[in-house]
């Protein structure tokens, strides 16, 4: 069967960080998690904005907790999407860092049939985005099921990600903080760079300064791609949107035939885990 974006759904969850943006496909679809302060239970983006979030984070007296989609909340999306689309892809944060990849599949077991494919990408906020919008590419020019699994595993051999912290703390306390745990209780100012290899965070590097630290990320940007129109860029942060607009210029500036496709807010579910002040970078040559 060929695929297309007539015939072909894609579902994010919202760990994605791109709410806004895949409005502008008639074929995408966005589940929320779920992040709670107290007693008081909020969907990501749909009831809690990340400038809402960050407000309310620095005021709060405990840390917010978050939560994956219910198997229900993806059905109801599925289910929506079946009268229209013969395939749906649903794409979603790494499933050794959240349970959303197994509502997800629990759901499309639900729906019956082999309609939906759910998809770990062993990643997490832009990555995901990225992802899909690779997929909508191809479905855009027209592509089959084995096409798209070619990509897939191409992206999650291919692509990068870093990304800097002001502190490890918002990962200690939820408890994804995988190997970078060797590097809590650095010295003031020392900045870790980490990365997310095989669905678990793992720390790259340590530096002095934020400064440093994007440098650093540029560095290992031109380290592993060449310049040229096929490299895609994504940038996130967490309230922190002069350090993402300054690695933008560096990016540019190193690599300026690539197309940064993403420059985004992280929202309440991937900023309670990361914290304000992260900054995250992404790339793939999808050539």
């Amino acid at each position: 069967m060929t695929l297309t974006a007539a015939n072909t759904a894609i579902v994010l969850d919202s760990t994605a960080d791109f709410t806004e943006e895949a409005r502008r496909f008639p074929n995408w679809r966005v589940v929320p998690l779920y992040v709670r302060f107290g007693d008081e239970s909020y969907r990501d983006y749909v009831d809690l904005g990340p400038d809402q979030f960050y407000a309310r984070l620095r005021i709060a007296t405990a840390t917010p907790t978050t939560s994956q989609p219910t198997p229900g909340d993806f059905l109801a999306t599925y289910e929506g999407l079946a009268g229209h689309y013969d395939r749906i892809f649903s794409l979603h944060i790494s499933a050794r860092l959240s349970g959303t990849f197994e509502s997800a599949t629990s759901a499309g077991a639900l729906l019956g049939g082999d309609r939906v494919r759910t998809i770990d990408t062993e990643t997490a906020s832009a990555a995901v985005a990225m992802l899909a919008l690779a997929i909508q590419r191809r479905l855009d020019a027209g592509t089959t099921d084995d096409e798209v699994d070619a990509l897939v595993a191409r992206y999650k051999a291919g692509h990068g990600l870093l990304f800097t912290v002001d502190t490890l703390e918002f990962l200690q306390r939820g408890g994804r903080i995988g190997r970078a745990r060797a590097m809590a209780g650095t010295l003031l100012n020392v900045k870790p760079i980490l990365s997310i290899r095989e669905g678990e965070v793992v720390p790259v590097k340590r530096v002095r300064g934020s400064q440093k630290a994007l440098a650093e990320i540029v560095d290992e940007l031109a380290e592993a791609t060449q310049d040229t129109p096929t490299l895609r860029i994504g940038i996130a942060h967490a309230e922190a949107a002069d350090r993402a607009a300054a690695l933008e210029a560096m990016t540019r500036a190193e690599r300026p035939q690539a197309q940064i496709e993403v420059v985004t807010s992280l929202g309440a579910v991937v900023g309670a885990h990361a914290g304000p002040g992260t900054v995250g970078f992404f790339w793939f040559d999808d050539a």
